[in-house]
């Protein structure tokens, strides 16, 4: 099965990934404590992705739509593993935060013929 999310990596660069820091390999979970900053006193972003404009997480390597990929991505923070593609669990399961980020680097939104 084709996976347009290898390589794609627009996700990764348009939004703010915060998770609560009980995630963090220094308290038991698996994200590396040297990937995030601080937001609150409960919470951290992925180093990157907490700022307004330019967003890249720092674990993102490659080039977006090209060739991009998560360094860590069997030890990556819960928003990446729950972010959901467009039709990526079938026909009509679109997804618009997805294409949104695709479009803003110049991406083409997914379609279900996508997947095929």
């Amino acid at each position: 099965m084709n996976n347009p999310c290898i390589g794609c990596g627009a996700c990764c660069s348009y939004f703010r990934v915060s998770f609560y820091q009980g995630e963090l390999k220094s308290v038991g979970g698996f994200v590396p404590d040297d990937s995030v900053v601080p937001i609150n006193m409960f919470y951290v972003a992925m180093k990157g992705t907490e700022i307004k404009d330019n967003k890249r997480c720092v674990k993102l390597s490659g080039d977006i739509g090209d060739c991009a990929s998560c360094s860590i991505y069997e030890d990556r923070p819960s928003p990446c593993r729950d972010f959901p593609a467009s039709y990526e669990n079938g026909i009509g399961l679109y997804e618009e935060r997805c294409d949104k980020a695709r479009i803003a680097h110049g991406l083409k939104p997914l379609k279900v013929s996508d997947w095929d």
